[in-house]
């Protein structure tokens, strides 16, 4: 079992993210650090890209703001900031990226690097099933998981999909790009349901989710919410301050998930 597995064991887990260097480098240590103290299970960090195709407004907002602070902001100054994360937590970490920067940086160094500095898993929303063979191989070698992301709309492709993840199975809670919703697809219970007869690797619902008891809706129908917009628009706003916001809404967010019995 991955560590990232693990992170869904006789629990449900809550699975916030930020985008690295917003508002710049310590900002990213510290609210990284502040999400596993508020007890967030697993932490994605979102790499900042020009063509961030699966982001709406607020992470596109956050992704400006970073390469505004470093234009150049190097792929070695991301995993700067991951091995200072790593001198205050051990908490299970995942890069949400594009698959243009893994290759750019090289598919054997980049992940030899993921595993050194203990990024666990890749979220590539970018890379369909049938585009992951140069990469899964690769990524096996070094134990990072690649995190697939299944849609309402990924038809017959759902169990091909979940046949071949490891870590999780990122389920798209409706269709569009990431943020705060008030509705959800009617037919996650189902497209959960499908993945659940081929594969037990843990599902985890995120795109709009952003208060409790959306958190808890999803919780009771996958093992895990995920929650991107709401935790980075609490930096915007927040800047220096928002580690302890951070923290106190990963608290809330925690307890709205866990209160769910696991499957």
């Amino acid at each position: 079992m991955s560590k990232i597995a693990e992170v869904f064991k006789n629990h449900k887990a809550f699975i916030p993210f930020i985008a690295a260097n917003d508002p710049d480098f310590q900002g990213t240590v510290n609210n990284v650090v502040a999400l596993a103290k508020g007890g967030a299970d697993l932490v994605e960090i979102g790499i900042p890209f020009s063509d961030p195709v699966a982001d709406g407004p607020v992470i596109q907002a956050a992704d400006i703001r970073a390469l505004k602070a470093d234009p150049d902001l190097p792929m070695d100054t991301i995993f700067d900031m991951v091995a200072e994360i790593r001198k205050q937590t051990a908490i299970p970490l995942a890069f949400l990226t594009y698959l243009n920067i893994v290759f750019q940086y090289g598919y054997e160094a980049f992940t030899k690097r993921c595993t050194e500095l203990g990024i666990d898993g890749l979220v590539i929303p970018d890379m369909p099933y049938e585009e992951r063979g140069e990469l899964a191989p690769i990524a096996a070698k070094h134990d990072v998981d690649l995190i697939p992301l299944v849609t309402p709309v990924s038809g017959d492709r759902i169990e091909k999909i979940a046949k071949a993840a490891t870590g999780f199975i990122y389920v798209v809670s409706s269709l569009g790009v990431t943020g705060e919703r008030s509705e959800f697809a009617n037919d996650l219970s189902d497209l959960v349901a499908r993945i659940r007869k081929v594969t037990d690797v843990p599902t985890a619902i995120g795109f709009g989710i952003h208060t409790a008891e959306q958190a808890a809706e999803m919780a009771q129908i996958a093992d895990g919410a995920i929650v991107g917009s709401a935790c980075v628009n609490i930096v915007a706003e927040y800047g220096e301050q928002a580690p302890t916001k951070l923290q106190d809404y990963t608290k809330q967010m925690k307890a709205a998930v866990v209160g769910n019995p696991v499957r």
